[in-house]
């Protein structure tokens, strides 16, 4: 799942570094934000994206708190005191040399036109609940890969947001280029207000961009909310099919609301698991319910899809509790394991992947790890049609990545496909009947190199049979 929040207060940087060390309490006097992680045994937040070479930053270079506040609260460099003790050392004056820290309008400048600043995007990425269920409920090995999925999902999402979608804009928006990269200051999270697993990334995309003339101007906003839909199901799809991949399961659908689209889930996980954990869920539900009938006798229609979004963020907000002081994850997945063995019995805990596992297997047994392309096409354009009056390409793209979710059950990973496209080479191109079984071992390494390279993942590249079997007998 993703949502998207702006950030417009020039003190909400706060949140994201002293909240999640500290909750909604206070920072103890001298206390450094990162002896207060480490004391939490909370991870530091760090920086993604292409733009930050252009700021003197690397890649999963730590965030400090002077940082947060430069960049994310001021709308500065930053090493904007360093730029501007050496300017005033040079002999500018002030104004000058805090000016020259300043990426585009700086939040200052902005407001004295009494005008509110986006400094910021929050992309909030959550895990669906049943593999924060066994990420919770799982061994250290199964926690390592539902993590790692997860990150390199959220990697894979932003990434397509700096290839596709990310614009600069100037001249009130008239005018407009391709933002080369995004800066992005990412948190990690692992559990809900009321100490329930939930396994969440905040995302801060900063919001300005460099030029290739070097002038930093902010970002179009709106194009980024526009395609959160397509980013989210960009990092569902890649989450779940990493995992699925990793630990040998598959999913299943289940309906969350009576009349939308079900969710894909991890199968084996139980119901009363994904309950147990999603306390968030339950509070919202009722005041969801009330939003929505008020919607509907406002309206006159059900919500939309986008609307739906707009009312679960209200009903988020007003059942929003205070913040507890976190702690270490060792500390909280000890307590969830007692808390669930207490409510279900240490056999259904204790044997949670294996059934998931055996539930797995018997999917993966009907279900190949590749599409026909024109059934695909008319299952998306048909659902795009039939919901929506009017499409652009961020709707088809995020149909087709549900329709991949919900088609390959968690399937289609490298392996997987490397395992087909082995099959294939080896029977001339006769062995492709679904429901076949590839297991990741059957995969040539030449063929696994390519299902894992980038020319595979966007699908820049084409394989002939003749391709394929020159890399099985290099």
């Amino acid at each position: 799942m993703l949502s998207v929040a702006k950030v417009q207060r020039r003190n909400a940087w706060r949140y994201y570094v002293r909240g999640g060390a500290f909750g909604d309490g206070r920072r103890p006097v001298g206390q450094s934000l990162k002896g207060a992680l480490e004391k939490a045994g909370l991870p530091p937040g760090v920086w993604m994206g292409r733009g930050l070479a252009a700021l003197g930053l690397t890649a999963g270079q730590t965030v400090t708190e002077r940082q947060m506040e430069l960049v994310f609260g001021q709308l500065r460099h930053p090493d904007a005191d360093r730029i501007e003790r050496e300017l005033l050392d040079d002999g500018a004056d002030p104004k000058t040399a805090r000016l020259a820290t300043a990426l585009g309008q700086s939040a200052e400048e902005i407001e004295r036109r009494k005008a509110t600043p986006v400094l910021a995007l929050d992309y909030t990425f959550r895990a669906q609940a049943s593999l924060t269920v066994l990420w919770a409920l799982g061994d250290d090995p199964t926690r390592r890969v539902i993590e790692r999925a997860h990150e390199r999902a959220i990697a894979t999402a932003l990434r397509w947001l700096e290839d596709e979608v990310a614009e600069t804009r100037w001249s009130s928006g008239r005018q407009r280029a391709k933002a080369p990269g995004l800066v992005v200051a990412r948190w990690q999270h692992f559990d809900n207000r009321d100490g329930f697993p939930l396994l969440h990334d905040h995302c801060l995309v900063l919001n300005r961009a460099q030029r290739p003339d070097g002038s930093w101007y902010a970002l179009d906003t709106v194009r980024l909310y526009q395609n959160a839909v397509a980013a989210g199901a960009l990092y569902s799809l890649a989450m779940t099919t990493e995992a699925c991949e990793e630990l040998g399961l598959a999913t299943v659908p289940r309906e969350v609301t009576p009349g939308l689209r079900p969710v894909m889930e991890i199968a084996g996980v139980d119901q009363e698991l994904i309950d147990w954990s999603a306390t968030r869920r339950e509070q919202m539900a009722p005041v969801l319910e009330r939003l929505t009938d008020e919607y509907v006798q406002e309206h006159k229609r059900l919500p939309g899809e986008r609307g739906r979004h707009g009312l679960g963020w209200w009903a988020a907000q007003e059942t929003r509790r205070a913040k507890k002081t976190p702690k270490p994850l060792e500390q909280l997945r000890a307590w969830w394991r007692a808390s669930a063995i207490l409510r279900f019995g240490q056999a259904m805990v204790d044997g949670l992947l294996e059934r998931c596992r055996a539930a797995g297997k018997a999917i993966r047994a009907q279900v190949g790890p590749v599409v026909d392309t024109a059934l695909a096409a008319v299952d998306v354009a048909a659902i795009v049609f039939t919901v929506r009056n009017s499409f652009a390409r961020r709707h088809v793209l995020a149909e087709a990545r549900r329709h991949l979710l919900e088609t390959l059950r968690g399937g289609g990973g490298p392996h997987a496909l490397a395992a087909y496209l082995t099959q294939l080479a080896d029977t001339d191109g006769r062995n492709t009947a679904v429901g076949t079984s590839y297991s990741r071992e059957e995969a040539h390494p030449a063929i696994l190199n390519w299902t894992q390279s980038s020319a595979a993942d966007r699908g820049t590249n084409e394989l002939s049979l003749s391709d394929l079997k020159a890399m099985v007998h290099s």
